[in-house]
């Protein structure tokens, strides 16, 4: 019982330990973007048409995708695994507690998806606008387009808190084998109230017939 929760939560300490490294990466380079992206004065005119320089926040917001993507898919996927063989294997004597548990780590599951998406949809479409915009071929209907102070940092905000809640569900769903070493005892005991049992009947049965079993 103890070797399988030690190594339980070793495992867990481990792809915590990834889902930190990676979510950490996507922090700073998100961070980084932020004062790396293009700014107004970086805009060129040539009569109607406009141009934007490419700008390394381009790189750097691509990164933090990449990295942020790999940090959801392993915590989420290991969790959602764990979450599977736990209901697969119901204690009986926790229902309720494992249905309380159940609920809160699939909230968290849905609120880390969610804060994924915001913060994939702020790095990616600042990105974009990173990528460098030629005349003519602007971000948008030809127009140039500038990020706006702060888009990077939101980003690099919801990392963080997309970190944060993968962490949280990592260590709110545990093994099954925490919930199914109940039975054993349990056996042992009926067994042994049988046994004690029928002790108790044969000892009532030789104090009604004194000294039967010696007779012919």
């Amino acid at each position: 019982m103890m070797e399988k929760e030690g190594r339980g939560l070793s495992c867990r300490a481990a792809i915590s330990g990834i889902v930190v490294l990676l979510s950490a990466t996507a922090f700073s380079c998100s961070l980084a973007a932020e004062f790396r992206k293009v700014k107004d004065k970086d805009m060129k005119l040539d009569g109607s048409l406009c141009s934007l320089p490419k700008s390394s926040a381009f790189e750097l917001g691509v990164t933090a995708i990449a990295f942020l993507t790999v940090a959801q898919l392993v915590g989420t996927t290991a969790a959602a695994t764990t979450m599977c063989a736990s209901n697969s294997k119901p204690n009986k004597s926790a229902v309720t507690r494992g249905r309380v548990s159940s609920m809160a780590s699939v909230a968290l599951l849905v609120l880390s998806w969610v804060c994924f998406a915001l913060a994939v949809i702020l790095l990616a479409t600042a990105a974009s606008m990173n990528g460098g915009q030629r005349y003519g071929w602007g971000w948008m209907d030809g127009d140039c387009y500038v990020a706006k102070n702060g888009v990077f940092g939101g980003a690099a905000v919801l990392v963080v808190v997309t970190a944060l809640l993968i962490l949280g569900l990592t260590f709110a769903t545990k093994p099954a084998e925490a919930g199914t070493t109940t039975t054993a005892p349990t056996s042992c005991a009926r067994g042994d109230a049988a046994r004690t049992t029928t002790i108790r009947v044969d000892a009532a049965t030789d104090a009604e017939h004194p000294g039967g079993r010696s007779k012919q």
